[in-house]
């Protein structure tokens, strides 16, 4: 649901912004800082909170940001406390809600 394209460009510059804000001088991977960085720049920016996360074994955590304005941003922080965003972009759909209700709704759950 691309709505607004100029809204993505926008996004796209200032993520790109964010992730060379947030470098750490001796990184050489564009996109990865500090989480506690990353994610008050996420808020900053674009309003986004984090909706949930999840373990990848023992050796990163993935987390979703979303704003209530649809954009999200996936950000995965290593055992050894390296955050990177792996993925960015807008037209967030949250089934999982919808899927809930419609089984309230007939009564199945």
């Amino acid at each position: 649901m691309a709505r607004y394209p100029v809204f993505r460009s926008i996004k796209s510059a200032a993520v790109v912004a964010l992730m060379m804000l947030s470098l750490l001088p001796a990184q050489a991977q564009v996109g990865c800082g500090m989480r506690d960085v990353i994610v008050a720049r996420l808020g900053q920016l674009f309003q986004e909170r984090q909706i949930g996360y999840g373990l990848v074994g023992q050796v990163a955590v993935v987390e979703i940001y979303v704003s209530a304005a649809g954009t999200w941003t996936v950000l995965m922080t290593e055992a050894g406390g390296r955050t990177c965003i792996v993925g960015a972009g807008d037209g967030w759909e949250n089934t999982l809600t919808t899927s809930v209700r419609e089984r309230d709704s007939r009564g199945n759950f």
